[in-house]
């Protein structure tokens, strides 16, 4: 039985056809990572994935027998498929996650998603999604820097605003020189992206660019904040934890670095060389 998947945190998706059916086993969490040339055959699976016991259809990615790579539509009922809720998130918590879990499910072949051989398939999704997260990470860091602004004008100390010092002024600079940055950079992409001009490692730089440096402004402003960084009133400790977990979803930090380093000198670095 052919059973593999991407090596993403030593995952795999197992699948095989049986008759007119196809059948899968393995599970499916929000741990992994995404790597590129990473599959291998492995016994069960861990994916990302926002699952919960009320999910939709939810497409599987698995190496079938003959070698090619293909997308399977698991729909909510179908024997073997389960999706508990994961609890105590200190990130996403407006959110439900789950965790996919595929005991021998058996997927009918219209289920079989069309058009998809190869990697390019999910790939070209993830593509998408980092290039919408590149821009939504900068709204969470416009809203930090408003909120510090704000709170180092309206904050007494000494008798003067906090925004009268000089290091929080700095601050409040270096954060407004890399929301724009970040924003125009987001903004030629998606002008090459509509003239098909855009190569995928652009999108890494970004993902990898904007989740980093939008963190780095949560936590700026957290400080900046003093003792009231840490309350929700303030809401800044909210987006900090947020962004804790967007720079680990849809690639880490690390993986695009990897991929930026392979588009640099042509050697990929993603598996120990042999």
């Amino acid at each position: 039985m052919p059973m593999a998947a991407r090596n993403s945190g030593r995952s795999t998706c197992p699948s095989w056809p049986r008759g007119s059916s196809w059948a899968a086993s393995g599970s499916q969490s929000p741990t992994a990572e995404v790597t590129p040339a990473a599959w291998r055959p492995e016994p069960t699976t861990t994916h990302p994935t926002r699952a919960t016991p009320s999910m939709g259809p939810r497409p599987v990615w698995a190496r079938c027998e003959d070698g090619c790579i293909r997308g399977f539509l698991l729909e909510k009922g179908m024997r073997g498929l389960s999706a508990p809720r994961i609890q105590g998130k200190f990130s996403l918590r407006a959110s439900a996650t789950g965790m996919i879990i595929m005991d021998g499910v058996e997927v009918p072949e219209e289920n079989v998603l069309p058009g998809a051989s190869s990697l390019g398939g999910p790939f070209g999704c993830l593509n998408n999604a980092r290039y919408g997260i590149a821009w939504g990470v900068l709204g969470a860091s416009e809203f930090c820097l408003h909120t510090a602004r704000q709170y180092a004008l309206d904050r007494m100390q000494f008798g003067v605003p906090l925004a009268r010092n000089q290091l929080i002024q700095k601050k409040l600079a270096d954060m407004l020189t890399e929301i724009t940055l970040g924003l125009h950079a987001c903004l030629q992409l998606g002008r090459l992206k509509d003239q098909d001009k855009a190569a995928p490692e652009m999108v890494s730089l970004l993902k990898r660019n904007n989740c980093g440096k939008a963190l780095d402004i949560a936590r700026q402003a957290r400080d900046m904040l003093g003792g009231n960084g840490i309350s929700d009133e303030y809401h800044v400790i909210r987006h900090a934890m947020n962004l804790e977990a967007v720079n680990t979803y849809e690639g880490t930090h690390d993986i695009h670095a990897l991929i930026l380093g392979r588009a640099i000198t042509g050697i990929q670095a993603f598996t120990a060389s042999k």
